[in-house]
């Protein structure tokens, strides 16, 4: 009897050329193209097939069907499969976690003024190496130079694809062969197994290590100078902190031995701060502007952490360097594109009136929010929800902790708000996966069994968002 409903359900089987004239495939050929139809319904119909052979109870129901209603289940295969690809790749989620520069999340949101920017240079050509003055050959340096020596003082600067690129071509170009002299307590890990000894190596150094995790004294740096030494290398602890018993070599003081020996002193910053972050209330962190007048010969820091703007390293600092890192060969690997100039002449240009940066730059705008703020915020997506969802779902407004992240302010807790979420008949974690699965990823928090929605990093535009996709999920 089996072979017998196998036998009927394979010859149920719709054709695939009687399938790709029905009307919907027909009109799905339109939207993504003959190839991948082709190819998605090759997978349908085989993987049906297959079902056919190893399911006795799937091919028992399907014989029972004719072949219209056999033509209805593939072509809703079909439109499953192209859901399904539509929904991979790089696209737009809802930061629902309350982390406002969160790494997997494509760090730091981007103003308004860099997004049109970014749109303006790619909708059709762009003079990115040509110099409309004189209608030669240019440098993609030159957009991007004159606004980061105006913002940090520094002679000269160049943009690289990140600030792990920027940290690898400094030293590639300026201490390729020699030594470079680091204290311990400054061999910190970037991210993503980044380690600033790798980079060192990578980039052809020797790494002297002086000192001890979480002392280390002038004296240390001067007793490992040697005839090989080519730079005095500060590392600023960004995205960790040791506390009690500790010491470290001042940036003064680095300044005077490297300026006594004939030394180069450079400083990687991290997350690169462009604005006083003491003025909304944060701890203080070294500006680059800070850094650049101490004397630092080499600065480099990230675009798209405290910085607020697109994933690129700078590299900021005395001009004879910068050009020899120009040199590099490798300088061309690591080249920004069109786009993140784009966007970080967008974002510079703010910094050219701090008062405005707060405002318009999106990150700084989140760590700003005061409780006030957030409470406002909580109560009107509350009531959004509320509004359409009525009894369905059950929310909270609590409170919470929200953090900087992308490696910036570690120890810094920030109070925060967010709705708590409660489907009957869903878990916590069943109701997560359903809002990262939806068609607007929203990527929240599970806390006492329950969903949390942290609104410091949604933005008010996204509620409605929010209210859609729950609608859905609760039918």
């Amino acid at each position: 009897m089996e072979k017998d409903q196998l036998h009927k359900a394979l010859r149920t089987i719709t054709p695939m050329n009687e399938i790709l004239e029905h009307a919907e495939v027909v009109a799905l050929l339109h939207t993504i193209g003959k190839p991948l139809l082709m190819d998605i319904l090759t997978q349908v119909i085989g993987e049906y097939r297959q079902q056919l052979h190893t399911d006795s109870l799937f091919t028992e129901s399907m014989s029972l069907l004719d072949r219209q209603k056999i033509t209805t289940y593939l072509i809703e295969k079909i439109k499953s499969k192209i859901s399904e690809e539509k929904n991979t790749g790089l696209k737009k989620v809802i930061n629902a976690t309350g982390i406002v520069l969160h790494t997997n999340l494509g760090r730091a949101p981007l103003p308004y003024e860099a997004i049109v920017q970014i749109h303006k240079v790619n909708e059709g050509y762009s003079n990115l190496e040509f110099d409309l003055e004189s209608g030669h050959r240019g440098s993609r340096h030159a957009h991007i130079e004159p606004l980061i020596t105006r913002l940090t003082g520094a002679e000269s600067a160049m943009v690289v694809n990140n600030n792990a690129a920027a940290v690898f071509l400094s030293l590639n170009t300026l201490a390729n062969q020699g030594e470079v002299i680091v204290s311990r307590g400054q061999l910190v890990e970037i991210g993503g197994s980044f380690r600033i000894p790798d980079i060192i190596s990578s980039s052809g150094c020797t790494m002297i290590e002086v000192g001890t995790t979480n002392k280390t004294k002038d004296k240390d740096y001067a007793q490992a100078l040697s005839e090989n030494t080519a730079v005095l290398l500060k590392v600023h602890t960004s995205n960790y902190k040791i506390s009690g018993f500790t010491a470290e070599v001042s940036r003064q003081d680095l300044v005077g031995l490297g300026r006594e020996k004939d030394v180069l002193v450079m400083e990687d910053l991290g997350s690169g701060c462009l604005y006083d972050l003491t003025q909304i209330g944060l701890p203080y962190e070294p500006t680059v502007q800070e850094v650049i007048a101490s004397g630092v010969d080499l600065v480099t820091f990230s675009g798209d952490k405290l910085l607020g703007g697109p994933q690129v390293g700078v590299i900021v600092g005395k001009k004879a360097l910068i050009d020899k890192i120009k040199k590099n060969p490798l300088a061309r690997i690591v080249r920004c594109d069109k786009s993140s100039i784009a966007a970080l002449t967008a974002v510079l240009t703010i910094y050219l009136n701090p008062e405005k940066a707060v405002e318009q730059i999106p990150a700084l705008n989140m760590l700003d929010l005061s409780q006030e703020d957030l409470l406002l915020r909580a109560q009107e997506l509350d009531r959004q929800l509320l509004a359409v969802l009525g009894d369905r779902c059950q929310t909270e407004i609590v409170d919470v902790e929200d953090e900087a992240g992308g490696g910036s302010l570690p120890d810094v807790l920030l109070k925060g708000k967010a709705i708590s979420l409660t489907i009957e008949g869903l878990s916590a974690n069943e109701l997560q996966i359903l809002l990262r699965k939806a068609t607007t990823p929203i990527i929240g928090r599970i806390h006492k069994d329950k969903v949390l929605l942290n609104v410091r990093t949604i933005l008010a535009t996204e509620f409605p968002v929010i209210t859609q996709t729950l609608q859905g999920i609760v039918g």
